[in-house]
């Protein structure tokens, strides 16, 4: 008497494949995270400070940089300086459709504090409910 393999029902699902995307996927997700944060490059200022709270939408990101030039983080063209008008006009624009949205200051340490201040006061007259500033911790 010959004997058979038995074999394995058909009801029954290899999950083998998809143990492995799942794993390439967290592993593109872990390299592109940290790539989400931009900005254009400036020397940060060093300050011991808390952490902004969990936030469910990307902050809006307004650089300064030492020269005084401004740049937004919106769109493809992220490098090109934009006046404080411009900056107002967009932010305001953002604001009315996700109000909630906030707003963060990269600004150089070697901006004056004027600057600084009167883009803060052109972000809150446009309607950004918090502005925070970044700094780097010392």
């Amino acid at each position: 008497m010959a004997r058979h393999k038995r074999r394995k029902p058909m009801s029954e699902i290899n999950v083998v494949p998809y143990i492995d995307v799942m794993l390439v996927l967290l592993i593109i997700f872990m390299v592109t995270a940290p790539m989400l944060m931009q900005g254009v490059k400036v020397e940060l200022p060093k300050a011991a400070a808390l952490p902004v709270g969990k936030q469910d939408d990307e902050p809006l990101i307004v650089s300064v940089k030492a020269d005084g030039s401004y740049f937004l983080n919106l769109g493809g063209d992220q490098e090109k300086s934009q006046s404080l008008g411009v900056v107002e006009d967009k932010v305001s624009k953002i604001i009315r459709r996700k109000p909630d949205t906030t707003v963060l200051v990269w600004g150089d340490e070697s901006v004056p504090y004027g600057e600084v201040v009167a883009l803060m006061a052109a972000l809150q007259s446009a309607g950004a409910p918090s502005v925070g500033l970044v700094t780097e911790n010392p």
